[in-house]
């Protein structure tokens, strides 16, 4: 997406609806719609308001009153675009833009935006813009004629009367199957990837958790990698694998996965299911959480129930990373340190300083080393190519020929199990 150097001014509302589903705190809602809106270079994000309602207004979503106000606002700090924290329907949209006389953005739009900004691979830009049209789609209202096509970013589209609508859609369901064909083969690639990563008989070990948690960062700090660290949302969206000698253990391969965020558009969810499909192949999954974030409980949480929708459940080994205790004072530090001292499967860490790093590494060492299991195998001599896969994957501890096949003994690990059960 190219960008003008010019930059937009852009105020964020999160609407606060009274008897809504209060997990979370109306006031850390606004402040990762801020930085959500942050992690766009060409926005400048004049202001934020946390806007109480009784309750949503099925047209304008905001009172008269409160519309007024708002408008008056804007217009005193010349504000281009307002960015509203959560659905906005293509009917609240266009009266909102028409009252307040600005472009106007809802949480899946901006996330498509970001999205659209960051992705790098060639799949990421298919997934993007296959999701970017799916929401499109849903947009197409007649009575968008003031927009005449002149939205920015994604190019969302408007057109004026029915007949436009309905060409306008034609047209999105094509470019769709295109789309759908192109990641079709990218996704094909991936997998011939991955058949050759299966085999190179090291374990995965992939990294996920809420955007920020400073997945990347550890990466980096393990790898030597230089991924994009930075302190923003969103700032990696392509896998990266690397493979990696622990210090004192295993080679591994270590996978950087997207990060995870609350209330991601249904548009998005299906669309990085592949760029999550590293996460399933994993031995080994590493649960990053910024432990300094107020709302670290409730992220935790939402990536815990993507993590099963995926299918992940408790044959998964996890390890849960709680990083950032560098940013605690010292007795809150002390206080983690000595929680997460007293469960098996949670270290506290700073993958800046690097500190509790080591205690780590050895987990993951003796977390793999334990998950191999010894079982002896029979073969008849037709299955050649079985046998032959167990000595790829350099499984085998002996093998005797008897009249009527081979009795295998093999060490390994339940991935390669499961492996050896498809073929």
């Amino acid at each position: 997406m190219e960008h003008d150097t010019q930059v937009t001014r852009a105020w964020v509302l999160h609407p606060d609806i009274y008897g809504a589903d209060k997990r979370r705190e109306a006031s850390f809602a606004l402040e990762e719609a801020v930085s959500l809106a942050a992690a766009l270079p060409e926005l400048e994000v004049v202001g934020a308001t946390n806007v109480k309602l009784p309750r949503a207004h099925p047209g304008m979503l905001f009172g008269s009153g409160k519309i007024e106000e708002l408008g008056a606002m804007f217009k005193a700090n010349e504000i281009e675009l307002v960015l509203i924290d959560g659905p906005v329907t293509p009917v609240q949209q266009r009266n909102l833009e028409k009252a307040w006389k600005v472009k106007l953005l809802d949480r899946t739009g901006l996330i498509l935006e970001i999205f659209s900004d960051r992705a790098r691979t060639r799949e990421g830009v298919l997934q993007v813009e296959m999701a970017a049209l799916s929401y499109q789609r849903t947009r197409l209202v007649r009575a968008w004629t003031h927009l005449e096509r002149q939205r920015g970013g994604l190019g969302f589209v408007g057109g004026p009367g029915e007949t436009q609508i309905e060409a306008d859609r034609r047209a999105i369901d094509e470019q769709l199957v295109r789309l759908r064909r192109q990641l079709a083969k990218v996704v094909k690639t991936r997998e011939l990837h991955r058949k050759a990563r299966a085999k190179v008989p090291f374990p995965i070990v992939a990294l996920v958790g809420y955007t920020n948690a400073g997945k990347s960062t550890l990466f980096n700090h393990v790898t030597g990698a230089d991924v994009m660290a930075k302190d923003m949302l969103f700032a990696t969206l392509d896998p990266t694998m690397r493979a990696v000698q622990l210090p004192d253990g295993p080679e591994v391969i270590l996978s950087d996965t997207v990060g995870f965020i609350s209330d991601l558009p249904t548009e998005l969810v299906a669309s990085f299911r592949a760029t999550l499909e590293e996460v399933l192949a994993a031995d080994l999954v590493l649960h990053v959480r910024d432990v300094a974030h107020p709302e670290s409980e409730h992220q935790a949480e939402d990536v815990r129930s993507i993590l099963e929708s995926l299918g992940i459940g408790d044959e998964t080994r996890q390890i849960e990373v709680w990083n950032k205790i560098d940013l605690l004072d010292p007795e809150q530090r002390a206080a983690m340190q000595a929680k997460a001292g007293r469960e098996d499967d949670i270290f506290a860490v700073s993958a800046v300083t690097g500190e509790g790093l080591g205690d780590l590494f050895d987990a993951i060492a003796k977390v793999l080393a334990s998950e191999k299991t010894r079982e002896t195998l029979h073969l008849d001599f037709a299955q050649g190519k079985e046998r032959a896969w167990l000595f790829k994957e350099g499984v085998v501890e002996s093998e005797t020929q008897g009249e009527d096949g081979f009795e295998i003994e093999v060490v390994w690990t339940a991935r390669q199990a499961r492996k050896f059960e498809s073929l």
